[in-house]
């Protein structure tokens, strides 16, 4: 019998590198798979975002305030800006019926309708997520039902709220019973506003529980049981454990609702018609059409400005969670080998 004993070699203390060849590979054919999609988008995004920050920095026909002369184009710098943020008109005059006294107004206006009807959404979008989410005998009736207005085109919407709040509609019918006097729903201001936030309201409520309803059927049975064992109350879990398990689909549904409101335009046109002081941002941009279309191109984009703005606001403070990238790996240190080695006896039996 003889045996054999063989030495395993020392470890160096460094890892064979990675090949990187195959992640190249895959971003290569990752960016060429998208590089039609980034095309389309530069297309129908990128170029009409430029062309209107190009069109803004011109000059509306008017007279020139140096000449007296009718000009017709030219460069204006940053007049049409000054025109709306600042109320002045810069090297062209104000064409007659002129908008930029209303900017403000208009301003105030969006913002109001952004934070009611988003406040109220929620609310109601958390509701009727929790009333679809729960297993009783006619779920699937009660969820098509609650989805119905957001199927309908925001245009007839606009339309059927149009025949409720006229003067002998049904909503002063409604407000007649309790002794309340008939209200002039699209032309008294307040009237007008609370008008179009309960028809935006009505009509994309369900939007926001569609979302917030996918978020809840991801939250696992077993947390609810564990709560009701442990003599947690209703409430104690909806703010403990619903909403902390439901916050990034909550605050998606927050976020796209508020960027939605903040460039209303249908609802109001149909619906008032600007009238009662409820002209959007949106509405001013085409009214200002009218008058001058290189300041309407300045104005819309300080409205798109206002949007990212808030949208990088929202992400940065209140929704990080929404765009969380996942975190890094850590890189492991190198094992030091030397002193410590391996070796591995084989013994073999030959007869």
């Amino acid at each position: 019998m003889s045996a054999a004993t063989s030495t395993a070699p020392r470890s160096t203390g460094t890892k064979p590198k990675k090949s990187k060849g195959l992640n190249a590979g895959q971003g290569r054919m990752g960016l060429l798979l998208v590089a039609p999609t980034l095309v389309f988008l530069a297309g129908i995004i990128l170029y009409p975002l430029l062309r209107a920050i190009q069109l803004s920095l011109q000059k509306d026909a008017g007279l020139d305030k140096a000449t007296g002369l009718f000009v017709e184009g030219g460069s204006a710098g940053l007049s049409n800006y000054t025109h709306w943020l600042l109320q002045k008109c810069g090297e062209v005059d104000c064409p007659p019926g002129t908008l930029g006294d209303q900017f403000y107004s208009a301003l105030w206006v969006t913002l109001f309708f952004t934070v009611v009807s988003v406040v109220i959404e929620l609310g109601l979008g958390m509701w009727f997520a929790m009333i679809m989410n729960r297993d009783f005998k006619g779920r699937a009736l009660v969820r098509a039902a609650i989805l119905v207005p957001w199927a309908i085109p925001t245009a007839v919407t606009a339309k059927l709220w149009l025949f409720i709040f006229a003067f002998d509609g049904i909503a002063n019918k409604l407000i007649g019973y309790v002794g309340i006097n008939p209200q002039l729903w699209v032309s008294d201001p307040w009237a007008a506003k609370f008008a179009i936030i309960i028809a935006d309201v009505w009509k994309t409520t369900p939007f926001m529980a569609l979302l917030i309803l996918a978020g809840l059927q991801l939250v696992p049975g077993d947390v609810y049981e564990a709560a009701q064992i442990d003599g947690a109350s209703k409430w104690q879990t909806f703010i403990k454990i619903t909403l902390p398990l439901v916050k990034v689909p909550l605050m998606v549904a927050v976020l796209f609702r508020t960027l939605d409101v903040m460039r209303i335009y249908d609802l109001p046109a149909i619906l008032t018609n600007g009238g009662g002081g409820t002209t959007s941002l949106s509405m001013l941009v085409i009214k200002q059409i009218q008058n001058g279309f290189h300041s309407a191109s300045a104005l819309s984009t300080i409205i798109f400005l206002l949007i990212a703005f808030t949208a990088f606001l929202f992400i940065q403070f209140g929704g990080a969670d929404v765009v969380q990238r996942p975190p890094k790996s850590k890189k492991k240190e190198p094992e030091a080998a030397v002193g410590n080695p391996v070796a591995a006896n084989a013994t073999s039996t030959g007869a």
